[in-house]
């Protein structure tokens, strides 16, 4: 390491050589990591005082690993329903992770990474929430979030990131060792932190000032997404998108979902589990964990169960008597594993409507199911929806999975009119033995692609003027692209337009018919590839993408 001739920073030489000569007086020193070497230093001097240009890491690379050894350690030490589950999936998946590891270290192009300090603090496990969300895991509550947890923690792993896991609030605050020559306050001593938006609220509150200072490094597991209308605080005040999410004004790309839903925000993902499947039986297994995930749903069960012998996995209170028709046989409330055996066994994962978006379809997909689910007319979203109303987000949910339906469709997906015994009849009667399919990006291979792309930088590109009420992730779909929200700024411009004015607006840029006005972005934080309204032409930017990884351009890698 040099040290950086940098006029910003004009004492970082005189303080490099005082530590030096001084860094074992205080014990300190050594606990933010110095050892005496220049890297070391630099990297105390920019990230825990500001005498120095910030540098991220220390002087180690990152090298992918083929054991998740260091990861069992790390969370080892934490205990509760919610953190076992995490535990259990990586144990039981840890084949796959390092067979991609391999395949990983086999291709690769010899770049080298700066290995990361990495904090997970998944907010939702800490505290009294945490207490509430642990009561749940045991009756077939949320899981999905817990699966990319322990999917993310895999990943950064297996690229040789140093991880450190913690549902503990007493981590984010807290005064260095020694005789004072650090400051008092310990500032982050971590290059990124993974949470959600509970944990965003806890390093807000532990924090102070300093949050504003640190906010670039976080990454917000947000599993429904955030668009930028709701993103920025005055704006979201101003125009009607105030919400108990969002608002906290960081870059979108900062939050990370389930799903591709927009581009506004990065696609995270999980693995969708593949473990061939054994010999499948005419079996249908309906996706309801909870009594009343299938109220109301008997005539729609009933049809279907006159195709095929019909399985649930619905967690019956002791002392309860059950309400599922006779015609189910029902397996309780099964852990992972047997659940995945189960799967491997059937035919079909039939959705009920509820729980929206989860882990669930692609991994009964991934083991050979077909995915029947019930199409929304109208469309599900935050004004007609208990679920969403209050989510940071303006989408129309089509279905109960709307990737499932969008990206992945017949013959592995059929979405159908549960009202109509017709078309659920004879959707049943047309599902014939198909093939297993994993979308690579739920592929092991294709998260560690994704992740690494993520934290080592965040291409072909066209301009696309979309028709009126269309958002640019529909207007770029249409021709096989994405949109890509880094790209906003190109078209940001006088260049782009004849005549314009600027204005803070998440619609802008774009072109209105009426007065034949072009609009300008005046606020960055608002480029939105979600937003859309009815008088409003939007001009988006798209790119290329690898096949079956949304999330990366051809260029990427």
């Amino acid at each position: 390491c040099e040290v950086p001739m940098d006029r910003a920073y004009p004492v970082c030489a005189e303080k490099v050589e005082f530590l030096r000569a001084r860094w074992q007086s205080d014990p300190c020193y050594a606990f933010y990591g110095v050892d005496g070497t220049t890297c070391s230093i630099l990297t105390y001097l920019s990230q825990i005082e500001d005498f120095c240009p910030f540098r991220f890491g220390g002087n180690h690379s990152a090298e992918i690993r083929t054991t998740l050894s260091l990861l069992y350690e790390v969370i080892g030490s934490s205990n509760g329903p919610a953190v076992n589950f995490i535990r259990s999936r990586v144990e039981r998946m840890s084949e796959r992770w390092i067979e991609a590891a391999r395949r990983m270290r086999q291709s690769s192009n010899n770049t080298v990474s700066t290995q990361m300090r990495v904090l997970l603090y998944p907010g939702a496990l800490a505290g009294s929430l945490g207490q509430r969300f642990e009561a749940l895991v045991d009756r077939g509550g949320p899981l999905g979030e817990l699966v990319q947890w322990a999917d993310l923690s895999a990943c950064l792993t297996i690229l040789g990131h140093n991880l450190t896991f913690s549902t503990s609030q007493q981590l984010l605050i807290g005064a260095a060792p020694g005789r004072g020559s650090c400051p008092i306050q310990r500032p982050l001593t971590f290059d990124l932190i993974y949470t959600d938006y509970h944990g965003l609220a806890h390093l807000h509150g532990a924090m102070g000032l300093a949050f504003l200072h640190y906010q670039c490094r976080f990454r917000i597991l947000d599993s429904f997404g955030t668009e930028p209308a709701f993103n920025l605080g005055s704006y979201a005040r101003s125009h009607g998108y105030k919400t108990l999410w969002g608002s906290w004004g960081l870059q979108p790309l900062q939050y990370m979902t389930l799903f591709p839903h927009t581009p506004d925000n990065s696609f995270l993902g999980f693995f969708g589990v593949f473990v061939h499947p054994g010999p499948k039986s005419s079996i249908i297994i309906i996706m309801c964990v909870c009594v009343f995930i299938c109220q109301g749903k008997s005539e729609y069960v009933e049809v279907i169960s006159e195709e095929m012998e019909t399985h649930a996995t619905v967690y019956q209170p002791p002392g309860l008597a059950s309400h599922l028709p006779s015609s189910i046989r029902n397996h309780g409330l099964l852990t992972q594993e047997l659940f995945l055996r189960l799967l491997r066994r059937a035919k079909v994962f039939v959705g009920l409507g509820f729980p929206y978006e989860g882990p669930a379809p692609i991994e009964a997909i991934a083991l050979g199911c077909v995915f029947l689910q019930p199409r929304f007319h109208p469309p599900h979203s935050s004004d007609n929806n208990e679920f969403y109303k209050g989510k940071p987000t303006t989408r129309q949910i089509s279905s109960q999975h709307p990737y499932a339906e969008k990206f992945i469709g017949k013959p592995h997906v059929w979405t159908v009119d549960v009202t109509n015994k017709t078309d659920v009849r004879e959707a049943a009667r047309a599902i014939l033995r198909t093939e297993p399919f994993t979308p690579r990006e739920f592929t092991c291979e294709g998260m560690l692609e994704r992740v690494r792309g993520y934290i080592a930088h965040q291409v072909h590109r066209w301009l696309h003027l979309g028709p009126l009420g269309q958002s640019c992730v529909s207007v770029c779909r249409r021709s096989s692209l994405v949109c890509e929200p880094s790209l906003f700024h190109h078209l940001n411009s006088p260049a782009a337009f004849a005549s314009m004015g600027k204005e803070v607006n998440h619609l802008f840029p774009s072109y209105s018919p009426w007065g034949r006005h072009c609009g300008l972005q005046q606020e960055p934080l608002l480029f939105s590839c979600a937003g859309s309204d009815p008088s409003h032409r939007r001009l988006c930017p798209c790119r290329a993408h690898l096949p079956g990884q949304v999330a990366l351009c051809p260029d990427c890698l």
